[in-house]
């Protein structure tokens, strides 16, 4: 990504708020594909990137903090063992995270048996039908918000609990979701996304507003010159999943 010396005077007290012990500690989810992949030790991927363009514009090394699954993402960020997320904004993650507009907005979609008479997200909110969740997940997070019939069934991975207990809807996100149901020729997508997921960086509440606002215009300047779409690239996923400006600085533009 590209790298450029921040103008805001204050980056030297950014940098003692954001990261109190000297490292940068980013809670990285491994979980999710398109955000994240490889091992612990050697983590890669659009999130990886991100943290590693914060760190160096602040002066500090990167500790790369792995999970594999964002509830657990989630809980290290909230507990103090990271100073630094990358999550869907989520009202059950907005009290104890401050989040940035999205860098990333990506699909979650249903998957069902190829007999299935679920055609739309509409037909799956219905009395009697179980959708398999990965707990914790920004979709398990929304359905649970969202849905008035159907039941969740929650699982380390929403696809294994769905195969497992014979149920009627699996949900996830939508590449994964698409190789998935591709190997698996007995299902079928449901094509028309249930939600949007929109992936942010975050930090605690306790930060100043002055480290919240430096996350925020920096997440807004490499959406915009390019540096997002081109990490996404190199990790085999779609530039097209780059989030739109925010919209003050789309009002500017």
């Amino acid at each position: 990504m590209t790298s450029a010396t921040p103008d805001d005077a204050d980056i030297v007290d950014i940098a003692r708020d954001l990261a109190p012990t000297g490292v940068l500690r980013a809670s990285i989810n491994l979980g999710n594909p398109v955000l994240a992949r490889g091992t612990a030790d050697s983590p890669g991927g659009v999130t990886v990137d991100l943290a590693g363009e914060i760190g160096a514009r602040l002066g500090l090394p990167v500790e790369y903090v792995c999970f594999d699954a964002a509830r657990k993402s989630y809980e290290a960020m909230a507990t103090g063992r990271a100073d630094l997320c990358f999550l869907a904004v989520e009202p059950a993650r907005e009290a104890e995270v401050a989040f940035t507009a999205p860098y990333v907005v990506i699909e979650g979609v249903y998957a069902v048996p190829a007999a299935s008479d679920l055609t739309t997200p509409g037909d799956v909110d219905r009395d009697g039908v179980r959708i398999g969740v990965k707990a914790g997940s920004a979709y398990d997070l929304y359905l649970t918000r969202t849905l008035r019939h159907a039941t969740l069934v929650r699982g380390e991975e929403g696809v294994d609990v769905f195969r497992a207990e014979g149920l009627e809807v699996a949900a996830g996100i939508r590449q994964p979701m698409t190789a998935f149901v591709t190997a698996h020729p007995e299902l079928r997508l449901i094509e028309e996304r249930f939600m949007e997921i929109r992936q942010a960086v975050g930090t605690t509440r306790a930060r100043r507003p002055s480290t919240v606002r430096f996350l925020t215009e920096l997440v807004e300047e490499l959406k915009a010159d390019g540096s997002v779409a081109a990490s996404l690239r190199r990790s085999h996923q779609s530039p097209g999943l780059v989030a739109p400006p925010r919209a003050d600085d789309a009002t500017r533009s």
